[in-house]
């Protein structure tokens, strides 16, 4: 019997996390380890201490399971999705395929508007990576204000959501009222859109989150299907000046709680966090949710390293976003260069997703992790070679890198293999002057035209 007919028989836990506390190693942990070059067993032990997750809902039948967590690679999100006022089925479609060209490891629809479920639906079916929502989000767009939902409108999304095969979800749940007067205190206030909604809803109805009280039916929910939460970070800092303060830490603090109450039904949890932190503090932010959380695995948005990158803040984002990846992070969302000013088109999620691959990328090297840097010596070496094609194969964005060359390339009748670029051209290129030093070809033009000095003197 497969997982799924299990699940739908039985309506049993069947998340990876409570297989592997069986001892069982699932089709998904193999696929895992393959992927990530490391023992089955491991992947099997990480995941059943909360140290890894797998996100993969039975439901989704297209997916090609990858691993969330220390001891693998740092693996990025793009968020898509439309919005009230823009946007549709075929565009978010484009943006999800761009998004797995250039390397997308897992994807969100962060849809506002429209036919949320048909849109979502569509995502999933065609997608081969990890599919992520914030249950939020759909359960707003079907009232007119956020204080009309209940707590049974809130399960119900949760759950429709689930049915389709969503992999994981961001649940505002560690954002109470104790909070807000912290929040209040802020230059930016609540800047998440989930916690911003959770918080009116609470100050409307003089009551405690609905998703912090109805926790462990959203367990239950999350056990069936194998739906990973992803525990949002409502207080995360908006601003340089609000981050690590004390509405970010107190939330973060709730957070550990609800991640060990998750674990103690099975189920398969990653934290969310900051934001905007200055690079100093980055180091003090991941070292904090590693101790509070136990090292569950570490997600954030960022953190961008300053608030001045309006238009470029998919590189205010990066190097945040490489230094938290080197200190423990073990994913990055992607920002795009249209993050604070609107919604991101399939060009500007192509630039986000390179960003953070590279961050990403230089973070797996420094922390050393198995085979990390074999495609940079192979690059290292393509280069030298002056071998164009294998450059472009290397690349994080070989179209791009393709682009580039083709614009002002010296091509010769044999095609594109001269040994130069127009950076340097044929006389200065360091490369093409290193490699003639050593196949000897300096040496011998010198001792054919070079004058002898000795017998000009004499002559004189």
């Amino acid at each position: 019997m497969t997982k799924r007919a299990y699940a739908l028989e039985r309506r049993g836990n069947v998340s990876q996390m409570h297989l592997a506390r069986r001892g069982e190693i699932t089709p998904e942990m193999l696929y895992v380890a393959e992927q990530e070059r490391v023992d089955p067993a491991w992947v099997r032990d990480q995941l059943a201490a909360g140290k890894l997750v797998i996100p993969a809902n039975i439901m989704h039948q297209t997916l090609e399971p990858m691993a969330v967590g220390l001891g693998t690679r740092c693996k990025v999100n793009a968020n898509i999705g439309n919005s009230s006022v823009t946007s549709n089925i075929d565009q978010e479609l484009f943006k999800l395929d761009t998004a797995i060209r250039y390397g997308a490891d897992t994807v969100m629809d962060l849809s506002t508007g429209g036919d949320i479920p048909r849109i979502r639906q569509a995502i999933i079916e065609a997608s081969s990576v990890a599919i992520g929502t914030v249950p939020i989000y759909e359960a707003v767009s079907k009232v007119e204000d956020v204080v009309e939902l209940t707590h049974a409108d809130l399960l119900a999304v949760i759950q429709a959501q689930a049915e389709q095969g969503v992999d994981y979800m961001t649940i505002h749940c560690g954002i109470l009222r104790r909070m807000l007067p912290d929040a209040k205190q802020r230059v930016t206030g609540i800047v998440s859109r989930g916690g911003s909604l959770m918080a009116r809803w609470m100050q409307a109805h003089d009551q405690e989150n609905p998703f912090y009280t109805q926790y462990d039916e959203i367990l239950e929910i999350c056990q069936r299907y194998d739906v990973t939460l992803s525990l949002g970070d409502s207080l995360r800092p908006g601003c340089l000046a609000d981050a690590c303060d004390d509405a970010q830490y107190g939330e973060l603090e709730v957070l550990g709680d609800l991640c060990r109450r998750a674990w103690a039904k099975d189920v398969q949890v990653m934290i969310e966090g900051p934001g905007h932190v200055p690079m100093h503090l980055i180091q003090e932010n991941v070292q904090r949710q590693q101790e509070l959380c136990d090292g569950a695995p570490f997600y954030v948005l960022g953190p961008l390293v300053t608030d001045i990158g309006a238009g470029y803040d998919h590189i205010t984002s990066a190097i945040g976003g490489a230094l938290a990846a080197w200190f423990g992070v073990s994913m990055l969302c992607y920002v795009t260069p249209k993050e604070h000013l609107g919604l991101p088109d399939a060009d500007d999620v192509r630039t986000g997703i390179v960003a953070h691959k590279i961050a990403a990328h230089a973070a797996d090297i420094a922390r050393g992790l198995p085979g990390a840097r074999d495609r940079d010596d192979a690059m290292a070496r393509a280069r030298f070679g002056f071998d164009w094609d294998a450059q472009f194969d290397l690349a994080l964005d070989g179209d791009r890198a393709r682009e580039y060359r083709k614009e002002h390339a010296p091509i010769s009748e044999d095609g594109d293999n001269v040994r130069y670029c127009s950076m340097c051209g044929p006389r200065y290129c360091s490369m093409k002057i290193s490699r003639e030093l050593w196949e000897g070809e300096v040496k011998e033009k010198v001792g054919e035209k070079a004058p002898c000095l000795h017998g000009a003197k004499d002559q004189r």
